[in-house]
């Protein structure tokens, strides 16, 4: 099995020593400097890290986001500083840059994040990069076709997380023979010790029973590393390092209660005096090996349907169908569009795509946050556009995923189907009634909720190519086209679906409610009560002109309509924008508590969202004008 394994010599295995210990005096250096950080998680991993930079991986210390390099992902973020120090060995950083960690003006944060470009992903909230690596090494195996491999280095602690399991079930499934995965076993957690302890054996056989292959290894052994890194494989690896917390502070070794505490500097200079003692000359400079050049160029730029929807008016389609149609459409002329979903792709319809583009649909089962993770892994490094679809409801799983990706400013598109009360007789378990207001409260998020076939075909044609985390929410009836085929969509840009010169009212619905709405517009046209109906197309962001400028027009009368608990959903989001504006009388319809199982019609009339409740709710705001004059 070794027989090409060649040793590597005195001078190599002296000089990665060095750099295993250079790490050492820079993480306690930089921490101490900045008050803050873990300088003991940075100690423990200081051997595995100069093996895999300085050893193993290859890639381009000059251009960090090169595609054709093998990935590294640090999963236990809070060794930030070690990562760092690993880019002054190659000399992308100045040491320098790194004494100045964690202020307010450095790009070197207390958990790296992609503010470097050796960064691909932010972690810190432990458990989600072996996820991540994931979705890189499936790209690199079945999208890129490509040689890079991609290394996880993970610590003991975060191996209570669930996801963590997802992503070994996934890694070993999809057979990932290009993926590594190093855990850093230094017995000791946050607060106290991790529940196996020192254990290896333990942690061995649960990989095994995961599918895959494990090979126990002492973490400061430089010789040892190298050469289980060096194993061929022919399935996913976990290298599990038993490693000694704090190895090189003789005060802190192997000992509780150091956890994310920086050394004192005087005691840090005479840890760093011993450490530089350590430090041998050796006539080598090792250098990374540079990576083989298979990856295939790829451009993700000016996404675009190359032809209209090809929808009638009056024709009926639920939004969900809508999605997977237009996801097989734009697949179709984009051989980099990928869908990833979680066993629900006969609900999701993102089958459409997966029975046109097999071998470009990642299956993820009910693993919701590893299909998220999956998904970021899969867009890093600009190789995919990727849209990953669930259960609305599911979304809610994933949460610290999603919040993560938008952290990690990652490109991806999210379909969320079946929302609101559409589930109907399944129950409130998976009504997702709150999805609107998960995702407008991350950063750069954008919400698309289309409300016809046309509207969702232009969604996902825009999510292709907006920036940071698109959601798309779809339901799950069927309900009539509305726009024309031809009709311009842009994100931010609200559409008035219905209007009259003598409007007394302006009412704003999305999604299924826009159908409700039209339908009082028309029933109250009959008692000569005039209203304005506005589909905003995306709730973030919110088109504040178009629904003032309107509501203006309506004397200051805005009713809102929406499929979502009241709190964080369109009424909030239109309340908010209108906060300081005088002249406006706001009015909310929304759900208030939680629902049952019913027909949907039932639970829409139940809940007060439906036309009846709509057309009533318009008598009410023009009876109390009426009074109040």
């Amino acid at each position: 099995m070794m027989e090409d394994y060649h040793k590597p010599d005195q001078q190599t295995i002296q000089a990665l020593r060095n750099i295993a210990n250079r790490l050492r005096i820079n993480s306690i250096k930089a921490t101490t400097a900045a008050g803050s950080g873990h300088p003991t998680s940075c100690c423990s991993v200081a051997e595995i890290m100069s093996v895999l930079f300085f050893h193993t991986m290859k890639y381009r210390p000059e251009d960090p986001r090169n595609f054709n390099s093998d990935r590294f992902i640090m999963s236990k973020g809070h060794a930030a500083p070690a990562l760092y120090s690993m880019w002054v060995e190659t000399g992308f950083l100045k040491e320098t840059e790194m004494l100045n960690m964690c202020q307010v003006d450095s790009g070197l944060e207390g958990h790296s994040t992609p503010r470097q470009q050796f960064v691909d992903v932010t972690t810190g909230s432990l458990g989600q990069g072996l996820g991540v690596a994931c979705g890189m090494a499936y790209t690199g195996k079945y999208f890129d076709k490509s040689s890079y491999r991609v290394y996880c280095l993970m610590g003991d602690g975060e191996m209570s997380e669930g996801a963590v399991w997802e992503a070994m079930s996934f890694a070993s499934y999809y057979q990932l023979d290009n993926l590594v995965a190093i855990m850093d076993i230094n017995r000791l957690g946050q607060s106290d010790s991790a529940p196996l302890q020192h254990h290896v054996e333990k942690y061995q056989r649960r990989c095994e029973a995961f599918g895959w292959h494990a090979i126990i290894v002492d973490g400061h052994s430089v010789e040892e590393l190298c050469k289980a890194l060096s194993q061929p494989r022919h399935q996913p690896t976990a290298i599990i390092a038993k490693t000694i917390k704090g190895k090189g502070i003789p005060a802190a070794e192997d000992k509780l209660g150091w956890q994310g505490k920086t050394l004192p500097k005087d005691m840090a200079d005479m840890v760093m005096k011993e450490l530089q003692s350590r430090i041998m000359n050796t006539s080598k400079h090792l250098y990374p090996p540079a990576p083989t050049e298979d990856a295939p160029p790829v451009s993700l730029r000016n996404i675009r349907m190359p032809s209209a929807p090809s929808y009638k008016a009056g024709e009926k389609i639920a939004t969900r169908k809508a999605y997977g149609m237009a996801l097989a459409k734009l697949g179709r002329y984009y051989e980099r569009v990928v869908a990833v979903d979680g066993d629900t792709h006969n609900l999701t319809f993102s089958e459409i795509f997966k029975n046109e583009h097999p071998n470009r649909f990642v299956e993820c089962y009910i693993a919701q946050q590893n299909m998220v993770s999956v998904a970021m892994g899969c867009a890093a490094r600009e190789r995919n556009v990727v849209f990953a679809s669930t259960l609305a409801s599911f979304f809610s799983r994933a949460y610290d995923q999603l919040r993560m990706a938008a952290v990690s400013e990652s490109n991806i598109n999210l379909c969320g189907s079946h929302c609101g009360l559409s589930t109907g007789e399944e129950g409130p378990s998976l009504m997702a009634l709150e999805d609107v207001a998960m995702f407008r409260a991350l950063p750069s998020t954008t919400i698309f909720y289309p409300s016809d076939g046309v509207s969702t075909e232009k969604a996902v044609e825009l999510a292709a190519s907006t920036r940071g985390v698109c959601y798309i929410r779809t339901g799950r009836q069927d309900s009539a086209i509305i726009y024309n085929s031809n009709e311009d969509f842009h994100v931010g840009q609200a559409k008035v679906v219905y209007q009259n010169k003598d409007d007394q009212v302006t009412v704003v619905a999305a999604g299924v409610t826009v159908h409700e709405a039209l339908a009082a517009a028309e029933h109250l046209k009959k008692e000569r009560i005039y209203v304005r109906v506005i589909d905003p197309f995306t709730i973030k962001p919110l088109d504040v002109k178009t629904i003032m400028d309107h509501a203006r027009a309506t004397r200051g009368r805005v009713l809102t309509v929406e499929d979502h608990y009241y709190e964080g959903g369109l009424g909030e989001a239109v309340s908010s924008a209108m906060v300081n504006e005088t002249g406006f009388y706001l009015q909310r319809l929304a759900v208030s508590h939680v629902p049952r199982s019913g027909k949907p019609h039932e639970l829409m009339k139940l809940y007060g969202i439906d036309r009846d409740s709509i057309a009533q709710a318009v008598r009410k705001m023009l009876s109390s004008s009426t009074n109040a004059k």
